[in-house]
């Protein structure tokens, strides 16, 4: 039943329960130890080797040595097995310290190995030796932290050149440098290792700074953010000081120990605009209400007909005056799509003004991200000043973020950005929508012999062959920096628009590749995110997109379409001929992003106007992480499309249900999001919503009306139960996720004729992240007694790595639906008190 905006969302209480309950505890088998035979001819020379580098006199001189170990030189320990064992045992030696940790993909016999980073010095690593040499010989009590590291360990080695500089860095910087002279100039960020220590951060810096002088650059600028344990350089070098970092010569800065990483400049990905429209426009009055929603984007314009009076723009970094009006697509673009939805809609525009931080300017050639500055400082600088101790915006709650590093996708360590969007969500209380990112190469489907057997194939035939064909792919199509967010949502693009069907036409060769799906469109990049978590958290409307044919003959290839007015999201754009009324077309990621920002902001327009002061004066971080849980809550996987990926990427024994979900959740996340069903209820559907902090291992209960109306009727129903929050992060700091909380299974399931819906992430997979969603569904009568609760228990799991003291904000979002039944809303809105307003 369609939603209806006179049936406003029902809040609930949590009540205190006490201590987390302990339950009946799962059995999770321990990663099975290496045989210490193995272990002993495996690493043993490289124990070897270290002992006897230090052993030796002036070791400081042994750099040139790849196996040498100088004094905080930064040893690389992969394990199996979970991060609290492991950081047990660094705590146990003095001096060692996390540098970072990263996800790595398991294969058959390692099923979760993880590598973590570390930097000891000359005394801490005589320690490791000295219980190395005790392991080794039985002497080392088996249940100590590191008698289960060398149990565990699968690799030890030191951090060198090829570290510093992954493949898929070195294949952007080979493009980069491709048929360009010796004495241009190239941008590129070089990350230090990273210290808390002033006089050890300037060393590493100092020695960095004089190579790149000695190699003919220059340090163009720097940024050191202690928040997020982050120490960069942007340095323009000479192609050919780049070519040696290309071939991995120890001589280049890539054999410095200062060195964490080297990447390409970070570049903004570009979006697309059509078919210009230049109809006459009438907007609405302008809204009076402080923002609450942020756009950090391109420079807009500020003075077109749609925007007028409905933006604050801040320049930050004066951005604007150098931006010409003819090329502010990107922000007036996202701009639109937040203030006004889709135009092919005509929806009401918000009743708030929104800020503009123009984050992305002009450089004479395209609107990208500056060229001379970190995009991390940028950043930095930018939220600072919207909720800093001088906070410019205080009143900023949403911040839209259609905008990534295309030059830095995700392979399971997270960026600098990442790191610090989780930060600042924590301490300001501030809920990020971030885009997945799109891919627009181009790439082969082999399920078809040529075009015209791409074109002529039915819908299901051809989703299947596009699929399969992207599967092959899906390395490539990870997302891009900042989407790996663990306190923020990732938006990715659902092949879905609101073109009127006299305009829906194919143009040329442009051939629609999921005509029958609603599915993550073939631009829209995948997941999962870190520590394989559920990545996109959604999908909204991004556009129908189409795929263009540039190869037949045997080898057919494609590529997502240029947008057009047949397929896409119509929008504000730069005026044409002087037209200031010119509106165009967009799709993507970035689109998608700002459709989610809307929704959010709608929610929090009608969850101001049915509860008022009551749901304002509520602190902003419980407000956020409400909306994020509101976000997610109706997000649901179709049900054709389930299945169309589980029938074709498998795998096809039905015992494999777990790696069946796990490809579904890579393309649909959640699943698409209704953004009307986020907003309001129906009168055979009722949500509720909570709102709590929960301190270090406490529990609280929420207890969900349950209607008379639906008893002893033998239909479908179901209940689902979504749980967000905002972790504190530990960045660099033995777990990154530091805090975990759980929705427990509710009581009375059998009762209600409920269990868990087929059609979901698998139970597992939704744990890996801070936002949890459950379904359960039936088709038998319940059995429901009058003034019957159901009550749902959130908790607080142990806290991961080091305790943290500070109460966690939780959101809690619960949607009982019976459809057909029109009185479920009406009996349960009788039983609370006090009841939201009705507008």
């Amino acid at each position: 039943m369609p939603s209806d905006p006179t049936k406003p969302l029902l809040r609930l209480t949590p009540k205190a329960n006490g201590d987390r309950q302990k339950g009946p505890k799962r059995f999770l088998p321990p990663p099975e130890a290496f045989p210490r035979a193995d272990q002993l001819r495996k690493l043993g020379p490289k124990f070897a080797r270290l002992a006897e580098v230090m052993a030796r006199p002036g070791t400081l001189e042994l750099r040139s040595d790849p196996t040498a170990l100088a004094p905080e030189r930064l040893l690389v320990f992969e394990v199996r097995g979970s991060i609290q064992e492991f950081a047990k045992a660094v705590n146990e030696v003095v001096g060692l310290d996390f540098i970072d940790e990263e996800e790595l993909e398991g294969d058959e016999g390692d099923k979760a190995p993880v590598a973590y980073l570390l930097v000891p010095d000359a005394q801490a690593m005589d320690q490791i030796l000295s219980l190395w040499k005790r392991w080794s010989a039985g002497r080392l009590d088996a249940s100590k932290p590191w008698a289960k590291v060398f149990d565990l360990l699968r690799d030890l080695r030191t951090w060198g050149p090829d570290d510093r500089l992954s493949e898929e860095e070195q294949t952007f910087l080979e493009e980069e440098i491709e048929e360009r002279s010796d004495d241009d100039l190239i941008l590129l960020e070089v990350e230090l290792v990273f210290s808390k220590k002033p006089e050890r951060a300037s060393s590493y810096e100092a020695a960095v700074s004089d190579s790149i002088l000695a190699d003919g650059g220059r340090v163009v600028h720097r940024a050191y953010v202690e928040d997020i344990a982050y120490h960069a350089l942007l340095v323009s070098l000479p192609v050919a000081a780049v070519r040696s970092i290309v071939e991995r010569s120890g001589e280049s800065i890539l054999g410095l120990d200062a060195v964490w990483h080297i990447r390409p400049q970070s570049l903004a990905p570009s979006i697309e605009i059509a078919d210009p429209v230049t109809e006459p426009l009438r907007p609405g009055p302008a809204p009076e209400k402080p923002p609450i929603l942020a756009l950090l984007d391109g420079v807009p314009i500020a003075r077109h007909p749609l925007l007028a009076d409905r933006l604050e723009v801040l320049d930050l970094f004066e951005l604007e005056p150098d931006t010409p009006v003819a090329n502010r697509v990107h922000g007036t673009a996202m701009a639109s799509l937040i203030v006004h939805g889709d135009r092919n809609c005509l929806e009401v525009p918000l009743p708030r003004r929104i800020l503009a931080l123009p984050v992305m300017g002009w450089d004479g050639r395209d609107e990208g991200l500056p060229r001379d500055r970190l995009i991390i400082d940028v950043m930095y600088r930018a939220l600072y000043a919207l909720h800093g101790p001088e906070a410019m915006a205080p009143s900023v709650l949403i911040v839209n973020m259609s905008l990534g590093n295309r030059k830095r996708p995700f392979h399971g360590q997270m960026s600098p950005w990442g790191r610090l969007l989780d930060r600042l969500a924590w301490r300001f209380g501030v809920l990020f929508l971030v885009s997945a990112g799109n891919a627009g190469d181009a790439f082969p489907v082999g399920a078809f012999a040529s075009s015209m057997d791409f074109e002529r194939a039915d819908g299901t035939m051809r989703a299947r062959g596009v699929l399969s064909a992207l599967n092959e792919i899906i390395a490539e199509r990870r997302l891009i920096s900042p989407a790996e967010t663990l306190n923020g949502l990732t938006v990715g693009s659902a092949n879905v628009d609101a073109v009127p069907a006299h305009e829906r036409r194919t143009v040329g060769i442009n051939v629609e590749p999921y005509p029958e799906h609603r599915m993550s469109n073939p631009s829209s990049r995948v997941g999962p995110g870190f520590a394989r978590s559920i990545k996109p958290d959604f999908l909204m409307p991004g556009s129908r997109e189409h795929l263009r044919i540039r190869a037949s003959g045997g080898n057919v290839s494609v590529a997502p379409a240029g947008v057009s007015r047949a397929f896409g999201l119509k929008v504000a754009a730069p005026p044409v001929d002087g037209n200031e009324n010119t509106e165009r077309y967009t799709n993507g990621t970035s689109a998608a992003t700002a459709l989610a920002s809307r929704t959010c902001h709608r929610i929090h327009d009608a969850l101001e106007d049915a509860y008022g002061e009551s749901f304002m004066t509520l602190p902003r971080h419980r407000r956020a992480v409400l909306l994020k849980a509101l976000m997610v809550h109706p997000a649901r996987w179709p049900d054709n499309t389930a299945l169309l990926i589980r029938e074709t990427l498998g795998p096809s024994d039905p015992k494999q249900h777990v790696r069946q979900k796990d490809n579904i959740r890579r393309f649909l996340g959640y699943g698409v999001l209704d953004a009307d069903d986020a907003v309001a209820c129906a009168a055979d559907r009722a949500t509720f919503w909570a709102v709590g902090m929960l301190p270090s291992e406490q529990s609280a209960v929420v207890e969900i009306p349950i209607p008379t109306c639906i008893g002893g009727q033998a239909r479908p129903h179901g209940m689902w139960a979504t749980l967000a929050w905002f972790t504190p992060v530990q960045p660099g700091r033995r777990s990154y996720r530091s805090v975990r909380l759980n929705l427990l299974d509710p009581d009375h399931l059998a009762t209600l004729a409920m269990k868990p819906a087929p059609g979901q992430p698998d139970h597992n997979q939704v744990r890996r992240g801070t936002v949890l969603s459950r379904r359960w569904e039936g088709s038998r009568a319940p059995a429901v007694t009058e003034n019957m609760t159901i009550r749902l228990v959130v908790q607080r799991e142990l806290d991961q790595g080091m305790p943290i003291d500070d109460p966690v904000p939780y959101g809690l979002a619960v949607t009982l639906s019976m459809p057909g039944v029109t009185e479920v809303y009406s009996q349960v809105r009788q039983r609370l008190a006090p009841r939201p307003r009705i507008r």
